[in-house]
């Protein structure tokens, strides 16, 4: 967990950046290995018209040959990637910084599914069937199901397990259930543990509007959601407000649609798991705000680089919250 006692008094030099050309690397087998393997996932996962299919053929020779090639002219950004990938665009995936290399490799694939075009494909998540086939596998059912447990636990010890739950995120993966000795491993394992000034806060000041930034999609919003649920209907919030990305930047980055069809998984479900989906599922869907969502998140930039716009967010709480 992120600490929040405040700044540090050490001064931390800037680590060098993560290369992908480190043999035997994480960063070059996503390169050599994943890449090439996720373009044909995407395009075998949905049925794309010949010219979305050649753009996905000629990103896949892309990758192969490791040169990374300009966006097309009619890209909306692409001025901005030009800007931004100026002494990079040209040379081999590999031999960038790693976090920029994969980020415009993933601008690459959403350009060659027409997401952003003007055509029928816009908008249309081309990681979705996989996001809906892990939503919809038996291993969330047991996931779902093991919330029940947690209502034996005292209210400090369900708010705890929860808490840990969302944190660790697929990590942890999501069973519930969790024991306490199951939450104290968990926890020896934090590199700061502000827990207990986070619920004091929480308290103090409930209740309030609490936002919650989310990764992933799936298997991890879902803890996501349930900890939101939490929060509502113990009074500690009156309303969560979770921060996603505006576009699916990375496979299982959660957008506005995820958050939705974890809601509708969550509401769906039987016991424990139904009761936390059906409040914010009704208020989603009760008139309340658009989901909203801006680029600070996106760009492939360090923190300090990126654009001065507020996280976008989906508003989730009961119909009187939103």
């Amino acid at each position: 967990m992120p600490g929040m006692s405040g700044a540090r008094d050490e001064t931390v030099a800037d680590a060098p950046p993560i290369m992908g050309n480190v043999p035997g690397s994480y960063a070059l087998s996503v390169f050599r290995e994943r890449h090439p393997v996720l373009v044909r996932q995407v395009a075998r996962a949905l049925p794309y018209p010949p010219d979305r299919r050649r753009a996905l053929d000629r990103l896949l020779d892309e990758v192969v040959r490791d040169v990374m090639e300009p966006l097309e002219p009619s890209a909306h950004d692409g001025a901005a990637w030009a800007e931004w990938g100026r002494g990079k665009i040209g040379r081999r995936y590999v031999d960038v910084p790693f976090l920029w290399g994969e980020s415009y490799f993933y601008r690459k694939l959403l350009e060659a599914t027409g997401y952003f075009g003007d055509g029928p494909w816009r908008g249309v998540d081309p990681f979705g069937p996989m996001k809906q086939a892990e939503l919809e596998g038996t291993v969330v059912d047991g996931e779902l199901a093991a919330l029940d447990g947690t209502e034996t636990l005292s209210p400090a010890e369900r708010a705890e397990a929860l808490l840990l739950g969302s944190l660790w995120g697929n990590r942890a993966d999501l069973s519930f259930g969790v024991t306490l000795k199951g939450d104290h491993e968990r926890a020896a394992d934090l590199v700061v543990d502000d827990r207990p000034l986070l619920w004091s806060l929480i308290e103090a000041a409930a209740p309030a509007r609490i936002c919650l930034v989310a990764d992933n999609a799936g298997r991890e919003l879902l803890p996501d959601l349930v900890l939101a649920d939490h929060l509502l209907a113990r009074g500690l919030a009156g309303e969560v407000v979770l921060h996603v990305k505006p576009f699916p930047y990375f496979v299982s980055d959660a957008t506005p649609a995820d958050v939705l069809a974890c809601l509708r998984r969550l509401a769906a479900a039987p016991g424990s798991a139904g009761e936390a989906g059906a409040p914010p599922s009704g208020g989603g869907g009760g008139g309340g705000p658009p989901p909203r969502a801006a680029p600070l998140p996106s760009p492939p930039l360090a923190h300090p680089g990126k654009p001065p716009h507020p996280l976008g967010g989906v508003a989730v709480g009961p119909p009187a919250a939103i």
